[in-house]
């Protein structure tokens, strides 16, 4: 019988030590066990002391893999942005590269089908900053990752002008500061994206998340007790403002806006 052949690992590679293995699998328990509590508990009810005891490890144990709470939630919220962002680029991926209208249709309604289903997770993503002192570069450089999907079909629109562009010079100063700022923390390329297309694509997206925010937090609850038909006559209006064209989700049921005559 043939001895089967290990695959070589990929040339400038190598192949992790047993311990590197271990230590990747026991940091990840750690993440997905803060997970569970930030779920349960909500980001105060997350310690080291809870984490510890229930994967049978003494919280002193802990610090070999993170150097204390503030680090472990910010670890925690960058696995959670490339959660996102897997979900995003899926529903992305599967629309034909060729249909950007449907695409950014798709994309967007990921984002709100996983806010809306993974609620205590978009408070600790999208809420006020829990830990202040840590260093949260992880979490924005994934956060980056996870808007890269609509900032690239975003350009792809206003490749193919979709929607007039005002001039630069109509943008405040100090409002085009912001949004270079805006730009360059979401990684948005500012060398070849006018600053008025900047304040487009903010527009855009404070309109769209806040319906979303709205949604997750129950801000609207007490009035509206299915927040998808706004969500969606939103889309309708913002979409059709960048010159995409609507169409209903698959499975709406009726319930979201139509397409109006003048986008065929």
């Amino acid at each position: 019988m043939t001895t089967p052949q290990v695959p070589a690992p990929p040339t400038g590679t190598s192949v992790p030590t047993r311990r590197e293995r271990v230590r990747e699998a026991t940091l990840l328990e750690i993440k997905e066990t803060a997970r569970r509590h930030l779920v349960e508990h909500g980001p105060a009810g997350v310690s080291l002391r809870a984490v510890a005891r229930e994967m049978g490890m003494t919280a002193p144990g802990l610090y070999r893999y993170v150097p204390g709470i503030d680090a472990l939630l910010v670890a925690v919220t960058a696995d959670l942005f490339d959660e996102l962002a897997s979900a995003v680029a899926a529903a992305d991926a599967a629309v034909p590269d060729h249909d950007t209208d449907q695409r950014i249709l798709d994309s967007l309604r990921a984002f709100r089908s996983w806010a809306t289903t993974h609620r205590a997770e978009f408070a600790i993503m999208f809420g006020p900053r829990t830990a202040p002192e840590a260093d949260i570069t992880p979490a924005v450089e994934a956060g980056r990752r996870f808007g890269a999907t609509f900032f690239t079909l975003f350009d792809r629109l206003l490749a193919e002008q979709r929607f007039p562009l005002p001039d630069d010079e109509s943008v405040p100063a100090e409002l085009a500061r912001e949004l270079r700022s805006f730009a360059g923390t979401c990684g948005v390329s500012a060398d070849h994206i006018p600053v008025a297309a900047v304040r487009i694509l903010a527009s855009c997206w404070v309109r769209l998340y806040g319906v979303v925010c709205m949604e997750v937090f129950e801000h609207m609850h007490f009035a509206m007790t299915d927040m998808e038909p706004l969500f969606e006559a939103e889309l309708l209006d913002v979409m059709t403002e960048l010159g995409v064209r609507y169409t209903p989700p698959a499975d709406e049921g009726g319930t979201a806006p139509r397409p109006s005559d003048s986008s065929d």
